[in-house]
């Protein structure tokens, strides 16, 4: 018996119902592909903003202890230049290192000459700050309308020029070229100042530090401290961020190894609101998906037991030429499974028209705890979009399967006499 021919029938003889469950089921497809597309899209941006616009890199390596005593007792846990060479030597024998940059953190008080305001400042090459800025922005998004406000530079042919965030640089009436002196302390706790010079200015993308953050050369940052040659940790940026988790376990080894007691972070670990923002997105996607599929349960049941009831003679007259019970069952279950599978193909459809409207609007908007727009764009995530047919297919197939079950057993003579 052709099961499929005669599920196709079963579907077409009563279209209206039909038609409503399986628009139900696209509707609901359609809604979680566009969210799961749109949370890809987050992470996607989040974790660049993270690796290349925050300059985290995809890995950080410092002396062990320094996260914790850093701060009390920095010169001890300063790399010196030569342990700076021999690791980085180590490092860049990897495969997937791609670039490794030394980094100095330091703070202090920066003046316009009449006012004064904490700064918090990263010390890092300006050809460091160039690499590890590349990739930040994709050209789709350059054309969706993405502001290049947070590409910072460096001159490299000036140590006193530096970049300060455009909150400081309101905050303390400064200009492009404007003069600006910071004073911070050395490792030894002697007060040292120096003159600088604004060079630019960047959103962080965080409200709490566009009125703190500055990047400044590495060589003006090791002065200010007086740490010549040294540095208190490592950024490295690989050529595949799905190489992250290994190429850390096997630095660590081969930095232990060597005799370097060090520890490496990766950029999750570092970025606190990628995670945050990681975990809530979860949390209501799967809140999401559990309101669709309890929609399309209750959908294919109901449609399904209608049809029972409205069949029973023809599954009494089935049952009467030879058709068993298990064949009533799957003859139903296949009904249910054609039904889920067209309404998340038209699902699709329906996600992938939305998804070219949403991506060619240019619409834009302001995140929370962020001081710029970003623009709303809609990826495709395979990987959630395949997982979601194979879910709601099993579901709906599995909704029809009770009322199928109690029609195969009604006695036959009840289900021919049925009226």
């Amino acid at each position: 018996m052709n099961f499929f021919n005669l599920a196709l029938r079963g579907l077409a003889r009563n279209r209206r119902r039909s038609m409503a469950t399986l628009l139900a089921i696209a509707f609901g497809f359609a809604a979680i592909t566009l969210f799961a597309g749109y949370t890809h899209n987050v992470y996607s941006g989040l974790a660049r903003q993270s690796i290349h616009g925050e300059l985290i890199g995809h890995l950080t390596l410092s002396k062990r202890g320094m996260k914790r005593e850093g701060k009390l007792n920095p010169e001890r846990y300063l790399m010196t230049a030569a342990e700076l060479t021999a690791v980085s030597k180590l490092l860049y024998q990897e495969p997937h290192v791609r670039f490794v940059a030394p980094r100095l953190a330091l703070n202090g008080l920066i003046s316009n000459g009449r006012a004064s305001t904490i700064f918090i400042a990263e010390g890092i090459e300006p050809l460091a700050m160039k690499t590890l800025q590349e990739g930040l922005i994709t050209a789709r998004e350059v054309s969706a309308g993405v502001p290049l406000s947070f590409i910072k530079k460096l001159d490299p042919a000036h140590d006193d020029v530096v970049e300060l965030s455009a909150g400081l640089v309101d905050l303390l009436h400064l200009s492009i070229g404007a003069q600006a002196s910071v004073l911070t302390s050395t490792l030894s706790g002697q007060a040292n100042a120096a003159d600088m010079t604004v060079g630019g200015q960047f959103n962080t993308g965080n409200a709490g530090s566009n009125d703190k953050f500055a990047y400044v050369p590495l060589a003006f940052a090791r002065s200010l401290l007086d740490a010549e040659g040294r540095a208190d940790r490592l950024t490295i940026l690989l050529d595949d961020s799905n190489q992250t988790e290994v190429t850390r376990t096997r630095l660590q080894q081969k930095l232990h190894a060597a005799g370097f007691d060090v520890e490496i972070q990766t950029w999750q670990e570092l970025s606190d609101f990628y995670q945050q923002v990681h975990n809530m997105f979860d949390m209501i996607f799967g809140f999401i998906f559990s309101i669709v599929l309890t929609v399309v349960l209750i959908s294919v049941a109901n449609s399904m037991s209608m049809t029972v009831i409205e069949r029973t003679r023809e599954i009494g007259t089935l049952r009467a030429i030879g058709l068993k019970q298990r064949g009533v069952v799957r003859l139903f279950t296949t009904e249910a499974m054609l039904l889920s599978v067209s309404g998340c193909g038209t699902g699709f459809l329906i996600a992938l028209g939305v998804q070219f409207g949403i991506n060619a609007a240019h619409i834009s908007y302001i995140p929370p705890n962020s001081v710029s727009a970003v623009p709303l764009l809609v990826d495709m995530d395979s990987v959630r979009i395949v997982l979601t047919l194979l879910l709601m297919v099993v579901i709906g197939t599995g909704a029809a399967y009770m009322p199928a079950r109690r029609a195969s057993k009604k006695i036959i003579i009840d289900a021919l006499a049925y009226v």
